[in-house]
């Protein structure tokens, strides 16, 4: 379990601020994530990678000479949000456009597209290369849509070794989409991960028992069984990666491979040694030729206990790229000479406050109730945070709560900032869904993020929020949350509680009702088909791979929506009630 721990909202962020203390030689701090001290060289493709935190070395750890350029860190499992993406892209990039990388996970497509976007709109060269590898997560023909687990490493390797050499942005794309392609991994537990604060390990497996083809977010293997020797470990790793060999690999005899064998947070180096030890005689068996292998924790996933191994199939070139050297704080190869820290004065990509629009007292009115609501909703989040959790961690990563809680403290701070400086409804939804996008990250903060800036865009600063802008607006945020996260109702994703909270809030609204008796309809509606999902199997994000487990639990994502829901109906309903009595 994690025993050391001040705030556990505040860990991840915390923990960034050690790492770059104890690796300033290395890397420096930017909002967002880390870049490398010494600056990315004029006109060298910026390899971007990131993810959630709580995967170290992965991935400030790999910033450096012959690596990655900077490195966007989120909350624990977390996907980074689309601004820390783009803060940390700024910093790295230096004319020779970006690349960014990582594991193919909803909330990370979600924000790094997003950062993307804008990347392109200023002008600046930016592609997109997603790590596939985990074959436990999706059947080969449908590879595209299996997860990065511990290959993040090799595809990684690949772009930055090829960016060092001074190869051109497409370059570089076609260099990482190849060793994409080439890369095989296959991981198992032994137990489940214990996020900060938390009573309980995300998954627990019985004892002499082993998960089998797991994530690294905590989510629970598809199969378990019993725990085999070493040696049977070794077994069961080479059997399953040689039974799916990538296009082009069609006899492993005479084959080169580099092999990966990952420890997850809690299996001692020793351990991984003696399981080595056999998979190397097995691939030296079948005639592979084995080139520099990495045994060691390189992707893990906190305090699991569990391993994975990884084959990369190498031709010329990606082996080149695969021993070329490489400095940082957590992988070396081979040799590079030291250089300097660069000026880190200027950063394109600093934080600034957000420009506050006029706005009518009607407006401004209208915004100290949305605050209102907010603080209710924020209130509901911290009371039922652990049980998020929970329910999130059945299937998935159990980061709902914790993600929820950051989102909404952040979003409340911004909409009372916003308010004292005379802030409107528009503007003050608007920043506190920019907050919540930022402190949240991951897909739920992205997510939120869309919604209450939907919602903004309809209630504006120049009016009071009539209850017809108010459904115009959720009926937007619907809209738009379905395509943005590509989720339809039935996927078992919050899209399923908020479809059916939208359309009957602008039933009840175009029926006659005011805003509060509305919005108490619309929030019962949500209640319902929240806890429907129960009955549904997801389709959508980390829970897909193990949609039998989440069989019986309702999705988080709906549970949380409904919580807010009935936060702000009781919130219209009390001032409904003094107004009344006013």
């Amino acid at each position: 379990m994690t025993r050391l721990f001040n705030e556990p909202a505040a860990f991840a962020d915390e923990m960034i601020e050690g790492f770059v203390a104890a690796n300033s030689r290395w890397v420096r701090r930017v909002p967002g994530g880390v870049v490398r001290s010494s600056g990315t060289p004029q006109g060298q493709v910026a390899v971007v990678i990131g993810g959630g935190s709580g995967h170290y070395p992965a991935f400030g750890g790999l910033v450096g000479r012959g690596l990655a350029a900077g490195a966007a860190m989120g909350n624990l499992f977390a996907s980074p949000s689309a601004q820390q993406v783009y803060s940390v892209a700024k910093a790295a990039e230096n004319g020779g456009g970006v690349l960014l990388t990582f594991g193919n996970y909803a909330g990370d497509v979600l924000n790094f597209a997003q950062a993307q976007e804008r990347l392109l709109a200023e002008g600046i060269q930016c592609q997109t290369v997603l790590v596939t590898d985990d074959i436990s997560s999706a059947a080969v023909e449908e590879k595209q849509k299996r997860r990065g687990i511990a290959g993040d490493l090799t595809v990684f390797k690949a772009a930055g070794a090829a960016a060092e050499a001074g190869m051109t942005l497409d370059e570089v794309v076609d260099v990482a989409t190849r060793a994409n392609e080439a890369t095989r991994s296959f991981g198992v537990a032994f137990s489940g991960c214990t996020l900060p604060g938390a009573a309980e390990p995300l998954f627990t497996v019985p004892a002499g028992r082993m998960a089998v083809g797991l994530g690294i977010h905590g989510e629970p293997g598809i199969d378990e069984t019993d725990v085999p020797t070493a040696d049977g470990l070794a077994e069961l790793f080479v059997t399953s990666l040689l039974a799916e060999l990538p296009d082009g690999v069609d006899e492993v005899d005479g084959h080169r491979a580099a092999v990966v064998l990952n420890g997850l947070g809690s299996v001692k180096y020793e351990e991984l040694f003696v399981v080595y030890r056999r998979i190397a005689q097995l691939l030296t068996e079948r005639g592979v030729v084995v080139v520099e292998p990495d045994v060691g924790e390189l992707v893990t996933s906190f305090d699991m206990a569990g391993a994975s191994l990884t084959l990369f199939w190498l031709d010329d070139e990606l082996e080149r790229l695969w021993t070329a050297p490489a400095d940082t704080p957590a992988y070396r190869k081979g040799a590079l000479e030291a250089l300097a820290p660069a000026e880190a004065a200027g950063e394109a990509a600093a934080e600034t406050e957000a420009a506050i629009a006029e706005a009518s007292p009607e407006s401004q009115q209208t915004a100290r109730a949305v605050v209102a609501a907010l603080e209710a909703a924020a209130a509901v989040i911290d009371r039922e945070a652990d049980e998020l959790g929970r329910i999130d961690s059945i299937a998935g990563d159990g980061d709902h709560g914790i993600g929820m809680q950051r989102g909404i403290r952040a979003a409340v701070a911004a909409a009372v900032h916003a308010v004292e400086l005379g802030g409107g409804a528009g503007t003050v939804l608007e920043q506190a869904g920019d907050a919540w996008a930022d402190k949240a990250g991951g897909t739920s903060g992205a997510l939120w993020g869309v919604i209450l800036r939907s919602i903004a865009a309809e209630l504006g600063d120049d009016a009071a929020g009539s209850r017809d802008s108010v459904a115009r607006g959720v009926t937007s945020a619907s809209d738009a949350v379905m395509r943005f996260g590509k989720a339809s109702v039935g996927d078992k994703t919050m899209v399923d509680a908020l479809v059916p909270f939208a359309e009957t809030l602008r039933s009840e609204i175009d029926g006659g009702a005011g805003l509060a008796d509305g919005w108490v309809a619309a929030a019962a509606a949500a209640r319902t088909a929240a806890d429907g999902t129960a009955t549904l199997l997801p389709k959508m994000g980390r829970a897909r791979p193990h949609a039998e487990k989440s069989l019986g639990t309702p999705d988080a994502g709906a549970h949380s929506l409904a919580l807010i829901a009935d936060a702000v109906a009781q919130t219209l309903t009390n001032s409904k009630k003094e107004e009344q009595h006013g």
